[in-house]
């Protein structure tokens, strides 16, 4: 595929995903970035992952919660996707087909750099779990916040109530970081990484300056 050319998604809609490692502010992100879609008069659907339907919502507690210390990789990879399937099934495909934005907090990119990167499964595992789940879907962008670790798991921390995955430790978390810049460096057509340690205004002043320059809407100043 050509650097630089848009991925079509099903229908008129268009997909964002916000990418990133334990409190990049992605979930902010995502929010201000659909409220200023809104703004510019599109249909906008903001959602996330793992959940984004009913039935994701439900294993999403299964995979943040306490109730199991420690999946296995190869299970817990399942676990996503099948949670990522019916976000899909449910909430992601009806709305692009229905022309919506879709603006995701987290999507497949989390699965590869998280089970892969972090917890060593194997990638052909992800992509045999991927072609099964996602029947070819991919975003049109897909926006990483780049953050390093210790500065995001501080911010993490900070919020209280941490989940497991923010509870692992810092090894963990420095292979998914470099997970996340290696997805970024291979598909450049798609991914766009951006510096996370901006002011929050900073930050959502870059990603709709990167979203209206990828999708042409007004200005990209």
């Amino acid at each position: 595929m050509t650097a630089g050319k848009k991925i079509a998604s099903p229908g008129n809609g268009r997909f964002i995903t916000l990418e990133g490692g334990e409190g990049a502010g992605k979930s902010t992100q995502a929010r201000l970035l659909a409220a200023a879609l809104a703004a510019e008069g599109l249909p906008v659907l903001p959602t996330r992952e793992p959940g984004g339907s009913p039935g994701a919502e439900a294993v999403r507690g299964l995979l943040l919660g306490d109730a199991v210390a420690k999946w296995d990789g190869v299970a817990e990879c399942m676990l996503h996707f099948a949670a990522r399937r019916e976000h899909v099934v449910a909430t992601i495909r009806p709305a692009l087909a229905a022309g919506t934005w879709v603006v995701c907090d987290r999507f497949a990119d989390s699965t590869l750099a998280y089970q892969c990167f972090g917890q060593g499964v194997a990638r052909s595992v992800w992509d045999r779990l991927a072609e099964v789940a996602l029947e070819g879907l991919r975003p049109d962008l897909t926006l990483v916040l780049d953050i390093a670790p210790e500065h995001g798991l501080g911010r993490a921390i900070a919020r209280g109530d941490a989940n497991r995955y923010e509870r692992l430790d810092s090894d963990f978390h420095a292979r998914v970081h470099a997970g996340f810049r290696a997805i970024a460096a291979a598909e450049p057509e798609r991914c766009v990484l951006l510096d996370a340690t901006d002011t929050e205004a900073g930050v959502a002043a870059a990603i709709l300056r990167t979203v209206r320059a990828r999708f042409a809407l007004g200005s990209a100043g």
